[in-house]
């Protein structure tokens, strides 16, 4: 995934840029960047790999090294950004966040009327953002060549612009994804992926881009360069995982959401009958706690923490680059507390179960701890696609997904032919597939929210959210 932030202000907006681009770094653990503009200086950028690294560790430097007005940065699970570009239409720093599925396509559209080149990256791959840049510079302003742009990208393409004059141009995804927010303060105007990085640091919120939506902001106000458009596929998983819990998205909180959605699966537990003996209720941490909250205050069954996550030195699970040693520390971050386990009915609720890989050993660590049962929930739908329009849950191949694995053990390839019937659990397919989840993971009792049940916690229109990795549905 990834997220960006942006200001221009009449005064040095370097320390808040900073700041905020540092509340983003839920979203992303590859690469972070700044670009800034001083009017003596000009455009000035650098980027870092914070894999091993917090975003603040590597650029708290930046304070001394760089100074501007007006400056952008980013947090990318992606390609190294912002990049400075040069181009017809005037020299420029762009960050992006979203994905690109034709670029070989856009690729060699662009090289075959242009004579132009792309600085290639290890595996001849093309810096998305480059891509995006090259698309922009095919007209002759940006508002044209950020509407070219995301017409011709197939995927998702939210984008940020700081000028060589100081301007921020802001554009939120065609059919806004994923959002763009716009704030103020006395001195300037700012852009961000998540509103509470600019509230938290003085910035009043003003709104949030529309789909397709395109902005400039100069520190005398913001011009609307293109409206937003009617049609919107908002990310539904932006509220049930990867949105932190200050976030508000479409005027509706993360937090708040989370607490209805438990509530949801709670009420459809009970509705079936299925009163399980449960001692405690639990998230698997951290984003599957609020769900469990919503869950344990709708049963009346207590909440407690039967593990602790220990972060202080590895934040992310995921941050290794080789699968063993993130499994490793996954094992090693989670600290029993004996007395709310041995011998406890543990039900947990997990944001979502997409591989599987570190909730198998989760719940042997807990058995291991003296836990007598573990039933499991899932607040997500079974995930039957990996996503084509966010890098953030994208899956290598659908089949590294452990819903897909089930239905294809169970009935081999024809079984990919009712994914349908296997995604709702009252059907014999569906159940079949629980069954076999459970047995593989040795969970007493597993069940997975609704596709109704999260639309309804969030409250949106249904044709207004992307259910894509849930359904296959565009």
């Amino acid at each position: 995934m990834g997220g960006f932030f942006g200001i221009t202000s009449r005064t040095d907006c370097m320390t808040d840029v900073f700041f905020g681009v540092d509340y983003h770094s839920h979203l992303g653990t590859r690469r972070g960047g700044m670009a800034a503009y001083d009017a003596e200086i000009g455009l000035q950028r650098e980027i870092h790999n914070i894999e091993n690294s917090p975003f603040r560790t590597k650029f708290e430097h930046v304070l001394e090294e760089m100074k501007g007005n007006a400056a952008i940065g980013c947090i990318s699970d992606s390609d190294p950004q912002p990049l400075l570009i040069s181009s017809c239409i005037g020299t420029f720093a762009i960050t992006t966040v979203g994905l690109i599925n034709n670029s070989k396509q856009l690729i060699d559209q662009y090289l075959s009327f242009s004579g132009g080149h792309f600085n290639a990256m290890t595996g001849s791959k093309i810096n998305s953002t480059e891509l995006v840049a090259a698309l922009i510079s095919q007209k002759s302003s940006f508002t044209e060549g950020v509407q070219f742009a995301q017409r011709v990208i197939d995927g998702t393409a939210n984008i940020l612009i700081l000028t060589d004059s100081g301007k921020l141009i802001a554009a939120r995804d065609r059919l806004g994804r994923i959002p763009v927010q716009i704030g103020k303060n006395d001195d300037g105007w700012c852009a961000s992926f998540e509103q509470f990085a600019y509230t938290k640091l003085g910035y009043e919120h003003v709104k949030e881009l529309g789909p397709g939506e395109i902005v400039e902001l100069t520190p005398d106000g913001m011009t609307q360069l293109a409206a937003p458009g009617k049609e919107m596929r908002m990310c539904a998983f932006l509220w049930s995982y990867y949105g932190y819990p200050t976030s508000i998205y479409e005027g509706i909180n993360v937090e708040a959401m989370r607490y209805r959605n438990g509530a949801e699966i709670a009420d459809r537990d009970m509705s079936q009958g299925r009163s399980m003996e449960i001692d405690y209720v639990g998230g698997v941490p951290d984003s599957g706690t609020p769900h469990a909250i919503g869950y344990a205050n709708r049963t009346g069954k207590a909440f407690a923490r039967a593990f602790i996550k220990y972060t202080p030195t590895w934040a992310r699970s995921f941050t290794p680059a080789r699968q063993t040693d993130r499994n490793k520390i996954a094992k090693m971050k989670q600290i029993p507390v004996h007395e709310l386990i041995v011998d406890k009915n543990l039900l947990f609720v997990d944001d979502s179960i997409v591989r599987g890989t570190q909730l198998r050993e989760t719940v042997e660590f807990l058995y291991e701890n003296g836990a007598k049962s573990v039933h499991m929930r899932s607040a997500c739908p079974p995930i039957m696609y990996g996503c084509k329009y966010l890098n953030f849950s994208r899956a290598t191949s659908d089949m590294e997904l452990i819903s897909r694995q089930s239905i294809v053990e169970l009935e081999g390839e024809e079984g990919l032919k009712h994914i349908e019937e296997y995604a709702d659990g009252n059907t014999e397919r569906g159940k079949k597939m629980r069954k076999l989840i459970c047995d593989k993971f040795k969970f007493d009792s597993l069940g997975f929210q609704t596709i109704e049940g999260v639309i309804k916690a969030i409250g949106l229109e249904p044709c207004k959210l992307c259910t894509y990795c849930w359904n296959g549905k565009e």
